[in-house]
């Protein structure tokens, strides 16, 4: 049974980790696909031929609202509907907080929060005129628990968090979703990078005792953007390996 099919989802920041492994989920399921990205225009055109539904992609600066705005109305413009919309879009500028700059504050919270509020902002009137959809932002158990050397990435997460509680109170009378889904230490792209001492010492950490996969993420995901969800809104969803237990 395909949960998707007859849907249009939008998904930040997609063409490598956790985005990749939701869209490739969600087309599985039968959603035709928007997604963005900021580097790399091989990867996503790629993608458009791999992807078993219709793809569009944009490149764009999460952190520009005028960026945002087009992509949402292009998306719109293109496919008559938008259904589902993932967040994903986010960055790391990792540091002490004595030693962290401004601009390394600033970069992080940019991206990873305002983009946030960018796409759900240009998403609304639509969403409101459909009176359907479900929003789902992917924030991080940083954002739960706070690290040391990532106060920034903290920050935005935890602010994810409560501009998505705070945005399922205004809109749920209208039909509209948005709920919050906070990954743990996920295999990508960039965990393949760490010292084995350091992924040792994660993985430690970790009750299941193994790094989660993009599809842990991507199947809560679909359960969320699907219809078997529809009376839950202003959650936060943990797919951690048991690392945070509230």
């Amino acid at each position: 049974m395909k949960l998707l099919e007859g849907k249009v989802a939008l998904i930040t920041g997609a063409t490598r980790g956790i985005g990749k492994g939701i869209a490739e989920v969600f087309a599985a399921h039968g959603a035709k696909i928007a997604f963005t990205f900021r580097s790399s225009d091989d990867a996503a055109k790629k993608m458009v031929e791999e992807l078993p539904t219709e793809a569009i992609y944009f490149k764009a600066d999460a952190a520009s609202f005028e960026d945002t705005q087009r992509v949402v109305d292009e998306t719109v413009k293109h496919f008559g509907q938008l259904d589902i919309i993932v967040n994903n879009a986010g960055i790391t500028k990792d540091t002490l907080l004595l030693r962290m700059g401004v601009e390394q504050w600033q970069d992080v919270l940019d991206t990873n929060l305002n983009s946030v509020f960018f796409t759900t902002k240009a998403a609304m009137r639509t969403l409101l005129k459909q009176r359907s959809g479900s929003i789902i932002n992917i924030s991080s158990v940083v954002g739960l628990q706070g690290n040391a050397g990532q106060a920034n990435y903290a920050a935005s997460k935890a602010g994810i968090i409560g501009f998505t509680k705070s945005v399922a109170r205004e809109i749920g009378s209208r039909g509209i979703r948005a709920n919050v889904v906070a990954p743990g230490f996920i295999a990508t792209e960039m965990t393949d990078q760490l010292p084995e001492k350091e992924l040792a010492s994660w993985l430690e950490t970790i009750p299941l005792k193994r790094a989660g996969q993009a599809e842990d993420v991507a199947n809560l995901c679909l359960f969320l953007a699907s219809d078997m969800s529809t009376y839950i809104t202003g959650q936060v969803m943990n797919v951690d390996g048991g690392m945070v237990m509230a």
